[in-house]
């Protein structure tokens, strides 16, 4: 596979020189962040992703996050992407059937909308909804919306298909579009840069029965411009305690193998091992674990974006021995690895309830089970 701008090329035969036994492979996990796309010489489809995680971690579910593929044609600009999430609604419902393994691929769906469209993203947001299958609390798949927020006064470090403005957060056209994620108890992911936070914590401030998910732990940035500076650390540690603050935002442990982060794990001989992996991710993850806590982290593979870097497997394992290391009790555990997913974006898995049935959904902590348990 080629890469793109931010995506690292995927190297099967670079990968292939690392191979690992699963750690902890009795964890359920979901996997809160991935994408399925067939793009020009980037196709990644449901066997791809099937092959990825048949590596001996118990993988239950996933969560489909919008990728601007498998867009409908024609019709107004605003209504396309309802064509990916019908796409991914029949990813999940061939995966539901068991036909294809046991795991529920797509068994959330999080949908792409321009909220800059202000009130009038109601309609978009109602198709998504019906292509999606209904909502979580309807036995549906669409639980979520994801609109790029990047931006950052280097252009060559967006995306051109997501044009945004440095103020777009606080405009009066996003706000009101974004006022209607509540009507439907949709979440939405923040995908932003680490010097954001301050425009994102107003925002989950100014809407504080949204749940917001803050994807790729608050967007690290250590290339061009950012590269070399032995202060952004420091100012990337300021930017994730800062929305660590609000009750309605949590964060998904992901995106580290995106060239953003620059961590530089494709240029080794071979494919990186977890603990080399683990040694480098240890300061920012465990930074996030402290910040929010485990009932507002989750983990995520963001996959095949992330596997230029390095295997499905390792990276889990990685990530794995990170938070275990980080002295995480069982509960915390599986509150990283499968509980804050299931509760966040509400997911079904089984007939006749969720696969963690909490009492109530909501934009707080919304932690569950017995406080003396968690460690």
């Amino acid at each position: 596979m080629s890469a793109s701008a931010n995506h690292i090329a995927i190297r099967p035969e670079w990968l292939a020189t690392r191979h690992e036994a699963p750690f902890n492979p009795a964890q359920p996990v979901i996997d809160a962040h991935h994408h399925l796309y067939d793009r020009p010489g980037l196709p990644y489809l449901l066997p791809d992703y099937q092959a990825d995680i048949a590596t001996g971690h118990e993988v239950q579910a996933s969560v489909f996050v919008q990728a601007r593929s498998m867009q409908r044609s024609d019709g107004p600009p605003e209504y396309r992407p309802i064509g990916e999430t019908e796409f991914a609604n029949a990813v999940g419902a061939l995966s539901a059937s068991g036909d294809h393994g046991t795991s529920r691929v797509c068994a959330g769906i999080v949908a792409f909308a321009d909220l800059t469209l202000g009130e009038r993203v109601e309609g978009v947001l109602g198709r998504h909804i019906e292509a999606g299958g209904g909502l979580f609390e309807e036995r549906g798949r669409l639980c979520g919306i994801r609109q790029t927020l990047c931006w950052d006064e280097d252009a060559s470090l967006l995306n051109p298909f997501y044009p945004t403005t440095g103020e777009m957060m606080e405009s009066d056209a996003f706000r009101a579009g974004f006022g209607q994620l509540g009507r439907f108890g949709l979440v939405f992911d923040a995908w932003s840069f680490f010097h954001q936070a301050d425009r994102l914590v107003a925002l989950a401030r100014a809407f504080p029965d949204t749940s917001i998910v803050v994807d790729h732990c608050g967007g690290i940035v250590r290339i061009h411009s950012y590269a070399n500076r032995p202060e952004l650390y420091a100012l990337w540690r300021a930017g994730i305690a800062s929305p660590a603050q609000c009750p309605n935002v949590s964060i998904k442990l992901s995106g580290l193998g995106m060239r953003l982060g620059n961590f530089g794990f494709e240029h080794g001989a071979r494919a990186p091992s977890s603990l080399e992996l683990s040694e480098a991710w240890k300061p920012w993850v465990v930074h996030c674990l402290e910040s929010f806590g485990a009932e507002r982290c989750m983990w995520g593979s963001n996959f095949p974006v992330d596997k230029g870097s390095y295997s499905y497997d390792i990276g889990l394992n990685a990530m794995k021995r990170i938070v275990a290391g980080a002295g995480a009790s069982n509960w915390e555990c599986d509150a990283v690895f499968r509980r804050t997913a299931a509760r966040v974006y509400g997911l079904r898995l089984e007939q006749g309830g969720r696969l963690d049935t909490p009492p109530h959904r909501n934009a707080g902590t919304g932690a569950t089970g017995d406080p003396d348990e968690r460690g």
